[in-house]
């Protein structure tokens, strides 16, 4: 894996132990020259793990929509900034220059990133590894959702699978190394991926 987009919050939150983990993947990537893609800003579990690579001589890449493109907001050490029109050519762009993902603990944009990139590798549109960083069990009871929903047979074992679950940084980047995409589905032609 060359780049990594990470979702996280916009905000810091009131557990050390999380913002101190983004820091600390931030700075394992940057270690092995794995490029941050992340959402350009320097708020919160953001700023964040950008500052962990920075630090640490990544390159860090950030990608935000124009309405949010503000002084306050963007953050000024960036290696490269790149401006888009909404949060969906966001998310495309995240897409396009990554080839794994992270989620980190974060609020409803988190989730939203988090759910439509296991949606689109579940459709097949992209087979890269995502990874659930269950940094100090802030995933605990969405993962035991999750586990409900298959076995309300509302979600298929294979595509709860596909998302790579661990809590610390370490185990996480080894799964994700080691994973294996399912095959497209076979209701599904190459055309339509």
């Amino acid at each position: 894996m060359k780049s990594i987009a990470v979702f996280c919050a916009s905000s810091e939150g009131n557990d050390v132990v999380i913002s101190d983990e983004s820091y600390r993947l931030g700075k394992m990537l940057a270690q092995r020259n794995i490029n941050l893609v992340f959402g350009g800003s320097k708020l919160g579990l953001m700023g964040r793990v950008a500052a962990g690579s920075l630090d640490h001589n990544g390159k860090v890449i950030g990608i935000i929509p124009d309405f949010l493109k503000t002084k306050e907001v963007v953050h000024p050490g960036l290696s490269e900034l790149i401006t888009t029109r909404d949060m969906h050519e966001r998310k495309l762009k995240m897409h396009e220059l990554s080839d794994g993902f992270i989620a980190l603990p974060g609020g409803f944009g988190t989730f939203e990133e988090l759910f439509e990139i296991i949606t689109w590798g579940q459709l097949g549109l992209h087979k890269n590894p995502i990874g659930l960083l269950n940094i100090n069990g802030f995933y605990d009871e969405l993962i035991a959702m999750l586990k409900t929903m298959v076995r309300k047979e509302l979600l298929k074992k294979e595509n709860f699978d596909m998302l790579l679950i661990a809590a610390n940084i370490e185990e996480l980047l080894e799964k994700m190394y080691n994973f294996k995409p399912l095959p497209v589905p076979k209701w599904m032609n190459k055309e339509q991926t």
